[in-house]
């Protein structure tokens, strides 16, 4: 339906409160680079065997699932503030305890806490973007939540650094860290506003009304205000089963598999093992540990990439140009580690791969899984993409260890290279173009088809 009225929107206050939200994104990238400076220590102090190391990087995996569990019904039940809100207590709490701990147990148990407050926060502050977001800046204020992520990997990498002159207790600092930017998220969180779709959806039409004036003009208000009311008509108690209802069936297959992907396409491996990945063409601590900032930042640079082309190019282009260049970029990074290729040329390698990672699969997963489900149930069907993602993630990097051990470090990458392909396939196929669309109006395109 033409609107005759343009509609105008406050950037500033919906750049503002995207950004504060995405700071969930900072702490996924402050674990999720952390391990990686801290691994080289950690396998001294705690004698780590190749599944031990596996498992306790992967631990953060395994919480993040039952974040993601937790916060999909706390979500639907009580809002997406509150969550967001226990997701950095539960982070700063568990910073505090890996910073502390003295042995091997203790230290995976708090990873495993950790783990759960990203994953509330993986999940609830790109579904929260989604839900303030107008239709056409909404991929590129979901994608200011990969910014932050990478602003996370590459700000942690830099400490790691800096803190690896600290000696064999460096890693307790480099963890111990995590306190301030959940601290930072907290403070944040108490002045964002609930989400308006949330805020309707609960009844509490004059509070969603507010929420919406602040975002844009009357006619916007106006607009999204019906098309959220249609959309929730008939709404009935989320619950798991609806998710799998065969209405909205492809859309769970979609995000579901998008979600798997995104993580055994295998560059995590390369973020979370960079040192193991350089120490085998004969790096030391010092160039290993710097390949983490390198990384860090072409990693910043193309995600600013993406979050400039997402809503011009599409989603769609971006995923297809990831999956299969990182195809081809796996298969020559295999081959140099098998030969023994001087460490600057595999860092070229390296980073081309994370460049194309950073311009794609990265942001572009998290913007679909936002916006792809159903008002009624986006709640859980977001939760059961997102416990896909982090469960793929475990697999990824528990085994990369044992894999490496097994077929030598160059081995794996053979084996990514061939998912990335069937990747390539799937989104070929199944993946329909969402740019520019309301969420109501892909809901009302996913039941057409």
């Amino acid at each position: 339906m033409k609107q005759l009225i343009p509609e105008k929107f406050n950037n500033t206050y919906i750049v503002a409160i995207s950004f504060i939200s995405a700071l969930g994104g900072y702490l996924f990238g402050f674990d999720f680079a952390v391990i990686s400076g801290a691994l080289p220590f950690l396998r001294t102090a705690f004698h780590l065997t190749a599944w031990w190391e596996g498992f306790l990087t992967g631990s953060l995996a395994l919480g993040c699932i039952v974040g993601c569990l937790i916060a999909g019904e706390l979500a639907d039940r009580y809002g997406r503030k509150p969550g967001l809100m226990l997701a950095a207590l539960i982070f700063a709490v568990s910073s505090l305890g890996m910073a502390i701990s003295h042995g091997l147990t203790i230290f995976v148990l708090m990873r495993f806490a950790a783990g759960i407050g990203v994953g509330m926060a993986s999940m609830l502050s790109p579904m929260y973007i989604a839900e303030i977001s107008p239709a056409k800046v909404r991929g590129r204020n979901v994608a200011i939540n990969q910014l932050t992520i990478v602003i996370g990997i590459l700000v942690t990498n830099l400490v790691n650094y800096i803190l690896a002159d600290k000696g064999d207790e460096a890693w307790r600092w480099m963890f111990g860290m995590g306190i301030v930017p959940a601290g930072l998220f907290f403070l944040g969180v108490l002045w964002l506003p609930e989400s308006p779709r949330w805020l309707l959806k609960a009844g509490k039409e004059m509070q969603a009304r507010k929420v919406l004036n602040k975002i844009g003009s009357t006619n916007f208000v106006e607009n999204t205000f019906n098309e959220i009311r249609v959309s929730l008509q008939g709404l009935s108690k989320q619950s798991y089963k609806a998710v799998f209802a065969k209405s909205v069936r492809p859309a769970v297959v979609v995000g579901v598999t998008l979600a798997v992907f995104q993580q055994l396409c295998g560059i995590n491996v390369v973020f979370n093992y960079t040192s193991t990945i350089f120490k085998s063409v004969g790096a030391n601590l010092d160039r290993q540990l710097f390949e983490t900032v390198s990384i860090g930042f072409v990693n910043l640079l193309f995600t600013i990439v993406a979050m400039w082309q997402v809503d011009k190019l599409g989603r769609r282009p971006l995923m297809l140009i990831g999956s299969l260049g990182l195809s081809i970029l796996y298969i020559i990074l295999a081959l140099l580690l098998q030969r023994q290729a001087a460490a600057g040329l595999v860092s070229i390698f390296v980073l081309l791969a994370i460049a194309v990672y950073a311009t794609s699969l990265a942001p572009v997963t998290w913007v679909l899984i936002s916006e792809i489900f159903p008002n009624k149930i986006r709640g859980v069907a977001s939760s059961v993409a997102i416990v896909s993602l982090w469960g793929a993630y475990f697999i990824l990097v528990f085994t990369f260890p044992i894999l490496a051990k097994q077929l030598g470090t160059y081995g794996p990458f053979y084996l990514y290279a061939g998912i990335c392909l069937l990747g390539f396939f799937f989104i070929k196929r199944k993946v329909y173009e969402t740019k520019g669309k309301t969420l109501e109006q892909l809901e009302q395109n996913l039941i057409q088809h």
